[in-house]
C-alpha cells in the first residue's frame, strides 16, 4: 500500500469520525464521544453528579413514578437488532432522578421487581436472618404514575449526508466515493407518555426526535480488516440518537409539567362527558 492511498484513507477516516462523533436532538447538537450518550453522570436521592446541561429540573419531585422497561413492546425486538441497544430504561431513570421531578420505584421493570419481591419474600420468611432485621410488610412505596417510553421511527434513513457528502468530494477519488456513499442521516423519533396508575387518566404526552450519522458501508474503503476495528461503530450513532430523542422528549415533557393544569370536566370525570348522542 502506498503512502498516498494510506494518507487517503485516514484522511476519510478522520472526516468520518468527525460527521459522526455528535447526535442532533431536537435542534441541538449534544457531542458523544466514542462512548457517552446525551444521558450521563450520576444520581443519589436529590442529587446529581455530571448530568447533562442541557437536562431541564423540578424544583421538588411531583410524586412516585413507575417506568416502563419496553420488553414486550412491538417495536423493542427490532429497536435492538437495528441499534445493539440492549436496554433504554436505566438512562430514562437516570434522566429522571438527575431532574428531581419524580421518585423512582422498581415497579414498571418486572424483572426487577420481581427479584426485589423474591429477595423480600426470602428474608421475611425464611427464618434465616437476624431478628430486628426490620423487613415487615407495608412497606414498599406505591407508584403514583406510569411513564411509557416507545420508539416510533427506528434509526431512519433521511439520505442527506450520503448526496451532500458525495457532491462535496467528487467522483476522482475512489475511496472517499465510498465513504460518501456509506454516510447517511439516520433519524430516531420516540414519545413518552405519563399516565396516572390510580384513574388510569393520561397527564401528559411527549414527542423527542434525534438524527446522527451511520457508516457502515464506509467501511470498504479501509480493506477487510477495518470491519473488525471499526464495525463497532456503525451502529453506535442510532443508539445515541435514540438515546437522545429519549432525553429531548423528557425535556419536552418536564416543560409541560411545570405548566401543568388538570382538564376539567363539567359533572366530573367518567360521568358520561359532554358529547352527548340524542
Amino acid at each position: 500500500m502506498n503512502s498516498k492511498t494510506v494518507w487517503v484513507r485516514w484522511t476519510a477516516l478522520a472526516c468520518t469520525l468527525a460527521l459522526a462523533g455528535c447526535v442532533t436532538p431536537g435542534g441541538g447538537t449534544i457531542s458523544t464521544g466514542t462512548s457517552s450518550t446525551a444521558t450521563t453522570g450520576a444520581a443519589a436521592g436529590s442529587s446529581s453528579v455530571n448530568a447533562s446541561s442541557t437536562l431541564e429540573r423540578c424544583a421538588a419531585p411531583l410524586g412516585t413514578l413507575a417506568v416502563d422497561d419496553g420488553r414486550g413492546k412491538e417495536w423493542y425486538g427490532s429497536f435492538g437488532r437495528e441499534t445493539q441497544v440492549t436496554t433504554i430504561e436505566p438512562l430514562i431513570r437516570l434522566a429522571v432522578q438527575q431532574s428531581n421531578c419524580f421518585v423512582i420505584t422498581a415497579i414498571g421493570n418486572a424483572r426487577t421487581d420481581s427479584r426485589i419481591s423474591s429477595i423480600t419474600d426470602r428474608q421475611r420468611n425464611s427464618g434465616e436472618f437476624r431478628a430486628g432485621s426490620n423487613q415487615q410488610a407495608g412497606q414498599r412505596v406505591a407508584a403514583d404514575y406510569y411513564l411509557e417510553p416507545a420508539v416510533i421511527i427506528d434509526n431512519d434513513s433521511t439520505g442527506a449526508m450520503a448526496g451532500a457528502l458525495g457532491g462535496l468530494l467528487g467522483a476522482r477519488n475512489r475511496n472517499l466515493g465510498v465513504i460518501a456513499g456509506g454516510l447517511e442521516s439516520k433519524a430516531s423519533v420516540v414519545t413518552m407518555t405519563l399516565l396516572d396508575i390510580r384513574s388510569g387518566v393520561q397527564i401528559a404526552i411527549s414527542e423527542g426526535n434525534a438524527t446522527a450519522t451511520n457508516y457502515g458501508a464506509a467501511l470498504g474503503a479501509f480493506g477487510p480488516s477495518a470491519g473488525g476495528t471499526l464495525g463497532g461503530f456503525s451502529r453506535t450513532p442510532a443508539g445515541k440518537a435514540t438515546v437522545a430523542a429519549f432525553t429531548d422528549a423528557y425535556n419536552n415533557m418536564v416543560i409541560s409539567l411545570r405548566n401543568y393544569k388538570a382538564q376539567d370536566v363539567k359533572g366530573g370525570l367518567g360521568r358520561g362527558g359532554q358529547l352527548r348522542v340524542n
